[in-house]
């Protein structure tokens, strides 16, 4: 089930594939009771077991059954079969809002009325005690009148008691748009850590580029503790202000979203609640998140504010660990060091943080993620000239629970491949590489009589 023109128990025709994530497809359909286009995400369930995100995938149906705004993409229905979920979903014909950026920064006025949307549909969240955690233009989508959705509510956390020393502890959404008081791990208001990552977005739309960016992560992360921004010329006086209040490092004197949307130059051409739910969610509610898996909420228990891993990296067996040794080695015999098509390098800490960093780097480049899936990332880049495109190959390893194995592989210009890897990624990669191949074989030649 899942390919184009399958029908899925009588209700859903599926088109074309709109995209992928590490255990996800999604796929545009039409309902064929309506007619209408509806988007269906399906999930493997062996994969979620396998990763361990059975409560993610809970957590995700109780929180988009919970929300009904005209901002926030709509959850029509569950379905399920012994080896699949479906969601069946309200379809953004308009895409990612980060592909609008990527064409150039918005006009002030459009900005504003993409920043209103925003603002309106994460209120409403926390309105019910939902709090996103992962907001970026990637995970917000536009319908085909340009209306935008928030998206993506994998990574979010509900808090029951709406209590005000209710405090979050994961770590979790996209380094470049994450709050200071996520990174120190001491503890975070989710609403005021929400409201930093609208400030974000909002930088990102009227510059068309990130406010805070460095391609060493542990730089990036002290510019955003300091909020070490500079804005553009072109930015009004008006946006400065606001800006300077949402990007305050200090949670406890940080803007609240209320206050955000009590502003001035927010409230221009306010208009609010626009737009209307398309239509009734079918059986959501009716739906029980621990009988869409069966038997599967007995086989993995963790907290909800459990760290979920977002990547599934590949196993190496004693073979492969025994011929990475250096002992056994043969590269040297086949090229020289700085002029290989591969890197590897070992790592102590989550798949999901340097897949996070890579993707991170990527977006500096400008290379375009072509492929993600699981452990695997494939990134590309067009080449102006005579030489090819640029593409790299980024794929991790688990060698042990907390020890991993990341190898690049080049395709395209060796050169400009090595060229990337001295002078963005190894300095951006530095403080969190524990070893990288070539530095072991050189320190061996180095100790050698």
């Amino acid at each position: 089930m899942g390919k184009r023109g399958n029908v899925l128990m009588q209700k859903y025709e599926f088109g074309k594939l709109l995209g992928q994530g590490n255990f996800a497809k999604v796929y545009h359909a039409r309902d064929l009771k309506t007619g209408e286009s509806v988007a269906v995400k399906v999930i493997e369930k062996e994969k979620i077991l396998k990763i361990g995100l059975v409560d993610q995938t809970k957590r995700e149906i109780s929180i988009m059954r919970r929300i009904k705004h005209s901002n926030v993409l709509q959850l029509f229905e569950v379905l399920a079969t012994k080896t699949k979920i479906y969601f069946i979903m309200e379809y953004a014909k308009g895409g990612e809002l980060f592909n609008k950026v990527a064409k150039g920064r918005l006009s002030e006025a459009r900005a504003r009325k993409y920043f209103q949307q925003l603002v309106s549909a994460v209120d409403f969240c926390h309105s019910k005690g939902v709090y996103h955690r992962d907001l970026k233009p990637e995970n917000l989508l536009l319908d085909e009148n340009g209306i935008l959705k928030v998206a993506d509510f994998g990574l979010s956390a509900f808090v029951e008691s709406h209590r005000q020393d209710d405090m979050l502890h994961t770590v979790c959404g996209t380094p470049a748009y994450v709050a200071p008081e996520v990174i120190s791990r001491k503890g975070y208001n989710g609403a005021k850590s929400d409201v930093w990552s609208c400030g974000v977005i909002l930088f990102v739309l009227l510059a068309g580029h990130l406010p805070f960016y460095d391609l060493n992560l542990m730089s990036l992360y002290r510019k955003i503790g300091r909020a070490e921004y500079k804005c553009p010329n072109w930015f009004s006086i008006e946006v400065r202000r606001l800006l300077g209040k949402i990007l305050d490092p200090n949670p406890d004197t940080r803007i609240s979203m209320a206050k955000v949307m009590e502003n001035s130059w927010f409230r221009k051409g306010f208009k609010p609640n626009s737009g209307e739910v398309k239509r009734e969610s079918a059986n959501v509610d009716l739906v029980n998140s621990d009988q869409v898996f069966g038997l599967c909420e007995n086989t993995i228990t963790a907290s909800v504010e459990a760290v979920q891993e977002l990547v599934a990296p590949g196993h190496l067996n004693a073979f492969d660990i025994i011929s990475l040794s250096a002992g056994l080695d043969l590269s040297g015999l086949f090229a020289n060091i700085g002029e290989q098509e591969d890197v590897k390098f070992t790592f102590m800490s989550s798949a999901s943080s340097i897949m996070a960093t890579v993707e991170d780097i990527a977006r500096i480049l400008r290379m375009v993620i072509i492929k993600k899936d699981g452990g695997l990332l494939k990134l590309e880049r067009s080449k102006a000239g005579r030489k090819e495109p640029l593409s790299i190959d980024v794929e991790i390893f688990e060698v042990a629970p907390s020890f991993h194995l990341v190898e690049m592989k080049s395709g395209g210009d060796t050169l400009e491949f090595q060229k990337i890897v001295k002078e963005d990624l190894r300095p951006a990669l530095k403080d969190i590489v524990f070893v990288w191949q070539d530095e072991h074989y050189l320190q061996q030649q180095d100790c050698t009589p």
